[in-house]
């Protein structure tokens, strides 16, 4: 008792994570490790040999009382438990039979060492807890349990007894856990494959919307150009100066038409359907101020020579940036957000970088919201990035529009 005493307080006062106990601890954990990478077949051939050596041991350590060597007999029943150990995983019943049937008869032969041969039992029994239906693992344990009750000993039954019946606990608790992590993985799968089709199905409103706003763009502009149209020979007759003017409206109008379908414009709706008022770039210092708040500063600067841009290339700049500005509102729990627009030599960047926590809840690239930038980017034929910054602490949103398609529109 002294010793113990002493044993104990010298591992309190090495503090938590020293001394031997914790020693003991991390060895056996590297010790799980390591068999846990084994494979099925080398974990079962490691496990006989133990069974082996501790079942052998005392024909090697104990002396014949009588002299000379132990009966061979008792180096056949301990290798006959333990070989079919390796069939356990396919025939959990089978191996604890023979197991039962041979351990039995250990007490066959006079001259063997006095021990109990029940480890590759114990195995067995673990293996038909796990692997086998309820009413065979049933069977088993009381058949198991029935056998040890009638060993000559009354300590002896208690022992195997309690011993066996603790083996089909851990069997049956290792046969839950694994139920168990397969159905995590399993649910896993399934909510990765929701969110996949869910992804989808946002791709396909994003493009839907997409579409609509294709139709009003034509609808508009084909229905000026007819009334136009249908107005020149009234005005023809009536104004003849005017002329001029009908047939640039005219060309005016097919001619924006044309840009802005080349670029697949996307002026989207508000939820109820109402028609938002056309963003523009000077808009984004608006957006940055109205952002602000008492835990998020969000700063705006503008680099590089400003040119005239084309109406659906600011629009997706504008709601880019109000997207990006949106999720970190949302989810990054961020105190510093920066907005930045760079005028490049034939493109138009936007880059929207914070300090949060990366991103959100949701992985970066599956949110709606990543969606919808990466189409509007796409409409413009731009290239979009999103994902945490280089030293982890935040994340960044950069979207790269050509203006070359604007330049020539305009001269068109």
């Amino acid at each position: 008792m002294p010793n113990l005493i002493a044993t104990t307080k010298a591992g309190d006062v090495a503090g938590p994570g020293r001394g031997p106990t914790a020693a003991v601890t991390r060895a056996a954990a590297e010790v799980r490790r390591r068999v846990g990478s084994l494979p099925p077949r080398a974990r079962d051939v490691l496990l006989i040999l133990c069974v082996l050596v501790a079942q052998l041991w005392p024909f090697l350590a104990d002396f014949h009382p009588a002299g000379g060597p132990w009966h061979w007999w008792g180096y056949v029943v301990v290798v006959g438990s333990a070989l079919p150990l390796l069939l356990r995983a396919r025939f959990p019943v089978a191996v604890l039979l023979i197991s039962l049937a041979t351990t039995a008869s250990y007490d066959l032969a006079e001259h063997v060492p006095s021990q109990p041969v029940w480890y590759a039992g114990l195995i067995a029994v673990h293996g038909v807890a796990d692997r086998s239906g309820p009413r065979a693992r049933v069977t088993m344990l009381v058949v198991t349990v029935g056998g040890s009750l009638l060993a000559r000993s009354p300590e002896t039954a208690l022992r195997s007894t309690v011993m066996f019946v603790a083996a089909y606990a851990l069997g049956r608790a290792a046969a839950t856990s694994r139920s168990y992590t397969r159905a995590l993985r399993e649910r896993a799968a399934r909510l990765e494959r929701d969110r996949v089709v869910e992804a989808q199905r946002a791709a396909e409103r994003e493009r839907a919307r997409i579409a609509r706003d294709m139709h009003d763009i034509l609808s508009h502009a084909v229905a000026l150009m007819v009334v136009q149209a249908e107005a020149g020979p009234v005005v023809a007759v009536a104004d003849p100066a005017r002329v001029e003017g009908v047939f640039d409206t005219i060309a005016d109008t097919g001619r924006d038409a044309m840009l802005q379908l080349r670029r697949i414009l996307t002026v989207l709706s508000d939820d109820d359907g109402a028609r938002t008022p056309r963003r523009t770039l000077a808009d984004l210092p608006a957006l940055a101020e109205r952002a602000c708040g008492p835990a998020l500063r969000v700063t705006y600067a503008a680099t590089g020579r400003p040119r005239p841009v084309a109406p659906d290339t600011e629009i997706a700049v504008f709601h880019i940036a109000q997207e990006a500005v949106t999720n970190i509102v949302k989810h990054s729990e961020a105190a510093h957000a920066d907005i930045r627009l760079h005028w490049g030599q034939g493109t138009l960047v936007i880059e929207i970088e914070d300090d949060g926590r990366g991103g959100g809840p949701a992985l970066p690239g599956t949110g709606h919201g990543l969606i919808g930038m990466r189409e509007r980017t796409a409409a413009s034929n731009g290239t979009m990035s999103a994902g945490p910054r280089e030293d982890g602490a935040g994340f960044v949103v950069r979207a790269e529009l050509p203006l070359a398609r604007a330049a020539d529109g305009e001269r068109a």
